[in-house]
């Protein structure tokens, strides 16, 4: 097909983001079918995906996986035999999951099946009929009112047939079995932002959390969206009480601001991280149950502590959902900017630990212990505002991000003083207490007792 899978000159790993998730943009995907196959085994190459087949048929809840779709071919040609909509030229022209179809309909008979951008007279728009069998091609407006009266042949060359729904999983394990889930969709066909980014971010993150030392254990799913991560949780009852945060990653490499959606806890560990990770520029919104996959760990009955982290969100760019959502609009400064702040979300969970002032009556003499320069007289700076928090708010009670949160500083600052606290022995680590942001998401009764 003639989706072009340009790699930017940028270097850097910026560079690298983009480069791979150009090398995701061409693929045709959906909820099943090969080109997720295609797609899972770009990742898999890079790291050590797990891939799972799930029958068509099979109940998940209130849904069920349907027939597996692929695509060969589809178009509609004028009288002239010339393609005048080409799903060789782009993937969006074909409605996702269309039925085989070999027919010749009038101008007329066929517009019902024409679907068209409401905001740009340019651009493809995206469209789906998954669950009910159906047909139909998109286009540009511009194209669409070229064409002229008479008879227009119509090919589909795809298949619905018993198959499976492909989804793959990676776990990283640390030393405790306590979990931070990351889940990313594959189901889009091609559109860079949504999400190209998403995978190639969460690729990238697994990279570098299975390079560094862990006290968490990490997993990653990337599945299509809805049915996938329902499929997942269907799957996996025994893994969910283990689940202590989770980000649902896409719409990763846009222009717009880093946003943080919280779960549906709207207080939880990962929705205070997720804040404070995005707080220079960016935007925290609230939980609704429209969205991504994060509305479906955030059902009540499992009620999951899952955010979502994007950058635009859906539906939030004009771009969204057409062909103009290619490999221009997504950066790699911005996919980078990405990346770094799920790394500096899981550097939080690692060490987001809660302390004991152990020289609590009254301020220690920070010089005494090698702490203070030996010059009075001058304002303190970042570090020494950092100890006296610490030193301050350490009663066993408020976490390292608490005190980055009520001083301003940041995690890394805090952290740093905590450190040189801990190694004058003027601080000790305590267990954290089970709280509202630490205690085990409850399920609402057996998990499938009506599938």
């Amino acid at each position: 097909m003639d989706v072009s899978a340009r790699a930017p000159a940028t270097a850097g790993e910026g560079g690298q983001l983009h480069a791979f998730a150009a090398r995701l943009y061409p693929i045709c995907r959906s909820i099943t079918g090969n080109g997720v196959r295609q797609t899972l085994a770009l990742i898999r190459a890079r790291i050590p995906l797990t891939v799972h087949e799930v029958r068509s048929g099979t109940r998940v809840f209130d849904w069920e996986v349907p027939p597996e779709w692929n695509i060969e071919d589809a178009c509609v040609m004028d009288a002239h035999g010339r393609r005048v909509v080409d799903f060789r030229q782009h993937n969006l022209h074909l409605v996702s999951y269309s039925e085989p179809l070999a027919t010749t309909l009038s101008l007329q008979e066929l517009a019902p099946r024409l679907h068209v951008h409401p905001d740009n007279p340019e651009w493809i728009p995206y469209r789906t009929s998954y669950y009910q069998r159906s047909w139909g091609f998109c286009m540009s407006a511009l194209a669409r009112e070229a064409l002229g009266a008479g008879q227009y042949r119509v090919e589909v060359k795809s298949s619905l047939a018993p198959g499976a729904l492909s989804y793959g999983e990676l776990i990283i394990p640390g030393r405790t079995r306590e979990e931070v889930l990351f889940f990313t969709h594959t189901c889009h066909p091609s559109l860079a932002n949504d999400n190209t980014s998403g995978m190639s971010v969460a690729t990238a993150l697994a990279e570098w959390i299975a390079r560094e030392p862990r006290r968490l254990t990490y997993r990653f799913v990337f599945a299509p969206g809805t049915i996938g991560s329902l499929v997942w949780l269907k799957r996996n009852p025994r893994v969910l009480p283990r689940i202590r945060h989770g980000l649902v990653l896409t719409l990763l490499g846009d222009r717009g601001a880093l946003t943080y959606k919280r779960s549906r806890l709207e207080d939880s560990e990962i929705d205070a991280i997720g804040a404070h990770v995005i707080a220079h520029g960016g935007t925290s919104i609230g939980f609704s149950p429209y969205g991504y996959d994060e509305r479906q760990f955030c059902s009540p009955g499992f009620n999951l502590p899952v955010g979502r982290l994007t950058r635009s969100v859906n539906g939030g760019y004009p771009e969204y959902h057409s062909s103009a959502d290619d490999l221009d609009l997504i950066t790699p400064d911005c996919l980078a900017e990405s990346l770094e702040a799920c790394r500096n979300a899981v550097r939080i969970l690692e060490d987001n630990g809660r302390y004991l002032n152990l020289a609590p009556w009254g301020e220690p003499r920070l010089g005494k212990h090698g702490l203070y320069g030996s010059v009075g007289g001058r304002a303190p700076g970042e570090r020494e505002h950092a100890l006296l928090w610490v030193l301050n708010q350490s009663d066993g009670a408020h976490t390292l991000l608490d005190i980055a949160q009520r001083s301003g500083l940041s995690f890394a600052t805090v952290r740093a003083a905590a450190r040189e606290l801990e190694a004058a022995r003027l601080l000790r680590p305590v267990r954290a207490a089970v709280t509202k942001r630490t205690a085990r998401p409850r399920l609402a009764g057996k998990i499938g007792r009506k599938s």
